[in-house]
């Protein structure tokens, strides 16, 4: 099987790395806009992996495609693999402008091309683990969700006018678990933020710490909470809390976090610098899903549908922050399965 890569920055080339570590993959192919960086990235990959010079050939080339270039370019690439008949992992957000990504997704539906959307946090071992057995009942009547989301360091400056703000980047990989995991749509969203960490922030129109308050149609609630400096390191962790059971990812060892309980966890000296150590099984796990999709043997667990859940409750937090007021949302049992 061969596996194309648009765009190698740091993402697509590491995600063409985990391509060629799966023993099923006879080929990966990479292509970049930017000439002779395909060609230098595939040199230092080295083994079973070749460069391209234009989409149409990597297209033509490849069983399947990831597109891992700027979001602006995604819809263009993306219906031009549906044209070629490719199935596509697209890196989020499919589109930035929410009409826009809604047109999209009628067109990839239209196409019966499975497509497939980069939310990480769905291919991660225990999160997936923990959707399961939500699904089996294991939990019970869900009582409450609690996620918590901290960069250890805050991004750099000159990006932040064009991130979409703390809800579109950095939350938005909550908005899109949490729903999911739930099963259930959002029909109410509050949230606030402040400027703690650098006026930076302000200056983009933009908060540095948030909080949001998720209320699901059958009654449960859910509390995101996410900021831009934690000098511990890098933590994300998600708790459910049941009528039979409360469950957690994202505690181990590496979480820095530090109990003032004799026998309780503390932070050592390994905690995640970034999400692509934290998320590291779920980047090996994105590709070889990936992998079995494009060969028709497991199904979609990212579609497109879904992935306009987490944007139109971006949009809604965004909203809630600047008015000070809860947003009413109204979304499909289909689109928060």
């Amino acid at each position: 099987m061969r596996i194309g890569v648009a765009g190698v920055g740091r993402i697509g080339t590491m995600h063409a790395a985990n391509l060629a570590s799966l023993g099923r993959i006879d080929e990966v192919v990479l292509f970049d806009p930017v000439p002779g960086r395909a060609e230098q990235a595939a040199a230092a990959l080295g083994g079973a992996v070749r460069h391209v010079d234009d989409l149409d050939s990597l297209l033509s080339a490849s069983d399947g495609v990831l597109l891992a270039t700027p979001t602006d370019t995604h819809p263009d690439m993306l219906r031009r693999a549906l044209a070629a008949r490719v199935p596509t992992l697209c890196e989020k957000p499919i589109a930035s402008d929410i009409d826009e990504m809604r047109a999209l997704v009628n067109d990839v539906e239209a196409s019966g091309v499975e497509v497939l959307v980069g939310f990480q946090r769905r291919f991660d071992p225990a999160t997936v683990e923990l959707h399961r057995r939500i699904r089996a009942g294991d939990v019970g009547t869900i009582y409450l969700v609690r996620a918590i989301g901290h960069d250890a360091n805050p991004p750099d400056f000159g990006y932040l006018p064009a991130s979409g703000g703390i809800f579109r980047d950095l939350l938005i990989h909550d908005l899109d678990a949490v729903p999911w995991l739930v099963g259930e749509p959002v029909v109410e969203v509050y949230a606030a933020g402040s400027v703690l960490v650098h006026d930076a922030f302000a200056q983009a129109d933009d908060v540095d710490n948030a909080v949001v308050t998720l209320r699901f149609a059958g009654g449960a609630h859910a509390t995101l909470a996410g900021g831009r400096h934690n000098p511990l390191g890098y933590d994300h962790r998600i708790e459910v809390l049941g009528s039979k059971d409360s469950l957690t990812v994202g505690v181990n060892p590496r979480t820095p976090l530090t109990s003032l309980e004799n026998d309780g966890p503390k932070t050592g000296p390994g905690a995640y610098p970034g999400f692509i150590e934290r998320f590291h099984d779920a980047y090996l796990n994105e590709m070889a899903v990936f992998v079995d999709v494009v060969s028709g043997e497991a199904e979609n667990p990212s579609p497109a549908r879904e992935s306009l859940t987490s944007l139109e409750l971006a949009l809604a937090c965004d909203t809630s922050r600047r008015t000070g007021n809860p947003v009413r949302v109204t979304q499909t049992a289909e689109a928060a399965r």
